[in-house]
């Protein structure tokens, strides 16, 4: 780790030096005037809208809903099974074929409400915004949406399978982001806040209505993506059963990497925002690029990094330059190298989530070794993208 003290507060950095963008990101949020102690950036950090994904921020009774982002609630679960990988690898194909057909991806949507599955619905707090979501949201939950997010078959050193799911909150949770994005530039411009607008970083009060009413909204929708997580891994184990009778789920793994909590740092309470990036206690996960290793980690929590870790590797190329850059066959022939099994309808813009397109997960892991320690190492045969 090393430290930036040119601005306000200062920025300490995990990994090498972070391209000018990221940089120019991380320095806005370390002159904003409630930014408390410092600012830290996790190994994976890249670029993002308003502050950087993989950077951690501490306020001081502010919260911005674009140092949470879009997907809120984005996160993983990871869970081993009781079977051989080996007796998996064999079956693979049959595996996802099967998660596919139950698992919408993409802009995909169930056909039918899921609320009964689930009483996410019924506990859903009486907010406009919210409450005109909630039918669409219903056909969402349990879909797995597109992008970088997956459901994988892993093996783990033992030779036995996993399986990690990555998705986030769909649609509902980019309503609420941009919503009060909307309604905090107004309140900031009403009021004259020093905040320069161009910096993508509007902010409410938590003390005000309208920063409480979208602290209940992303909470909510922190809610969702777990459910719709724990959904889409009943239908893997669905599938894992039926070729495997007897097969049982062991301890499972959840985690979020974008939202924002509060809670005390440095003798003070605070509101912490992570945005790609994890709370670094207890047991956390740490996915790889498609086609690279994850980790099942435990969590050092360190202060430095308000008790944080990357979510995952990084992007060192945007989705438009890795398309560029990137050929079809050649993703796919790596993929065939490295033994991974793809499954998704249109491989058109497969090259948006090659390997080359991330940082090394390795290295990433290499420069968080005070902030995280590897467990367990996965290393993938089977994926599912959207």
């Amino acid at each position: 780790m090393h430290t930036i003290s040119t601005e306000r507060v200062p920025i300490f950095v995990w990994g090498e030096s972070a391209d000018d963008a990221t940089l120019q990101q991380t320095r806005n949020l370390a002159n904003l005037p409630f930014a408390f102690h410092h600012v830290a950036l996790m190994p994976d950090a890249h670029v993002g809208y308003g502050m950087p994904i993989g950077g951690v921020l501490a306020t001081l009774g502010q919260v911005i809903p674009h140092a949470v982002g879009l997907d809120i609630g984005c996160g993983v679960r990871a869970w081993p099974t009781d079977v051989p990988a080996a007796e998996v690898r064999s079956r693979r194909d049959e595996v996802l074929g099967q998660v596919q057909r139950d698992v919408p991806q993409g802009f995909d949507w169930h056909r039918a409400s899921q609320a009964h599955r689930t009483d996410l619905f019924r506990e859903a707090p009486d907010i406009p915004v919210l409450s005109a979501e909630l039918a669409k949201a219903e056909r969402q939950v349990g879909s797995l949406g597109g992008g970088n997010h997956f459901i994988e078959l892993q093996t783990d050193p033992d030779g036995m399978a996993w399986a990690m799911i990555h998705s986030g909150s769909r649609n509902v949770g980019k309503q609420i982001a941009e919503h009060y994005d909307r309604l905090a530039r107004d309140v900031n411009r009403r009021e004259s806040s020093p905040v320069p607008p161009e910096w993508g970083l509007a902010h409410l009060g938590i003390d005000t209505s309208e920063g409480a009413e979208y602290l209940a909204a992303m909470g909510w929708c922190l809610r969702f993506a777990r459910e719709s997580r724990r959904l889409m891994a009943e239908a893997v184990q669905q599938a894992l059963d039926r070729l495997f009778p007897g097969v049982r789920p062991r301890a499972h793994t959840d985690i979020h990497h974008n939202y924002a909590a509060i809670e005390t740092h440095f003798g003070e309470e605070v509101v912490v925002h992570r945005k790609g990036a994890v709370r670094a206690r207890g047991t956390v996960l740490v996915p790889g690029s498609m086609g690279t290793a994850s980790y099942v980690c435990t969590g050092l929590a360190n202060p430095d990094a308000f008790e944080s870790c990357s979510h995952g590797a990084g992007r060192v190329m945007g989705r438009k330059a890795a398309l560029r850059a990137l050929p079809r066959e050649r993703v796919l022939a790596d993929l065939e190298a490295r033994d991974v099994r793809l499954m998704k309808t249109k491989k058109g813009d497969v090259a948006e989530e090659a390997p080359q397109a991330y940082k090394d997960i390795e290295e990433v892991m290499l420069w968080q070794r005070d902030l995280v320690e590897p467990r367990v190492r996965l290393t993938p045969f089977a994926v599912l993208k959207g």
